[in-house]
């Protein structure tokens, strides 16, 4: 995670749409850390587009 706090929400929110968008793989440990970050996240939004 970035050191500024006020940037998690929208760090977590590109980086699972990226995951999401190129098919890449979660472990437990990050899917747990992005879940925990998500509780704090709910008026954030990330644009989904799949790979071309």
């Amino acid at each position: 995670m970035p050191n500024d706090e006020a940037y998690h929400c929208t760090y977590a929110a590109t980086w699972v749409t990226t995951k999401l968008r190129w098919d890449l793989a979660v472990d437990d440990a990050e899917r747990q850390a992005l879940l925990g970050t998500a509780e704090d996240c709910s008026g954030t939004r990330a644009p989904y587009e799949p790979a071309p």
